[in-house]
């Protein structure tokens, strides 16, 4: 399936859905966000990083940032934080440059405030980036990389079948739910602490048995 404009979603929510689809719903279906400090440390940590107008090069190495990217495949689309442009012998999996001549291999890198999860959604929401390029473009990028500002370390990520899948099946999932309109219920996760929207959800509804039992806890709050 190809997505049409109007069906187009942000490519950066896709690792907001795969740590909790709830948490996307209520961004991405019901506008709403609470800011907190994760949050505002990383919208600094772009602010500095996606500069458009910002080129780098270093040696043979040219720097673009904050660069558009879009797939119908996906149906997203979004700003890739930075992309090295290598300088290739041919075109075969390379793109031209208005400004620089020759050809050159993409090789796009994320900027993340914190470290390694445990999962792969930063993975994933960089292999979406890599699809938006290789459907832009018409060539394929095997390998990309995420950059660390917590432990100052760039870690190379190779976009294999495996996370092209999931990628693809998370994008899925995310215009399913888009198109029910419909929040999905609230599930306690350890690390809901760190949620900027926790106040919204009320994750520890889904230990209480029913909402009544958390309208008379908060009564016997207001009364003790």
């Amino acid at each position: 399936m190809m997505y049409d404009d109007d069906q187009m979603l942000m490519l950066s929510g896709i690792q907001h859905y795969m740590y909790c689809p709830r948490q996307w719903a209520l961004i991405h279906i019901e506008q709403q966000w609470e800011e907190n400090r994760l949050t505002a440390e990383g919208q600094s940590l772009h602010h500095n990083v996606d500069n458009p107008a910002y080129r780098q090069k270093n040696g043979d190495v040219i720097t673009l940032r904050a660069v558009n990217s879009a797939s119908r495949y996906l149906g997203l689309y979004g700003v890739t934080d930075a992309i090295e442009l290598l300088p290739s012998d041919g075109p075969a999996d390379a793109i031209t440059h208005p400004r620089y001549p020759g050809f050159w291999k993409p090789f796009p890198i994320e900027y993340k405030r914190g470290h390694r999860k445990p999962d792969e959604r930063d993975e994933v929401q960089l292999a979406a980036q890599v699809i938006c390029l290789e459907e832009m473009y018409g060539i394929n990028i095997p390998e990309a990389a995420l950059f660390y500002h917590e432990t100052r370390h760039r870690e190379a990520v190779i976009i294999d079948k495996h996370l092209h899948q999931l990628t693809h099946e998370l994008s899925v999932a995310m215009h399913r739910t888009f198109e029910s309109g419909s929040t999905p219920k609230a599930k306690e996760r350890k690390d809901c602490g760190n949620c900027s929207l926790m106040d919204i959800c009320v994750p520890e509804l889904s230990r209480k048995t029913s909402v009544a039992y958390y309208l008379k806890k908060a009564l016997d709050e207001e009364t003790s």
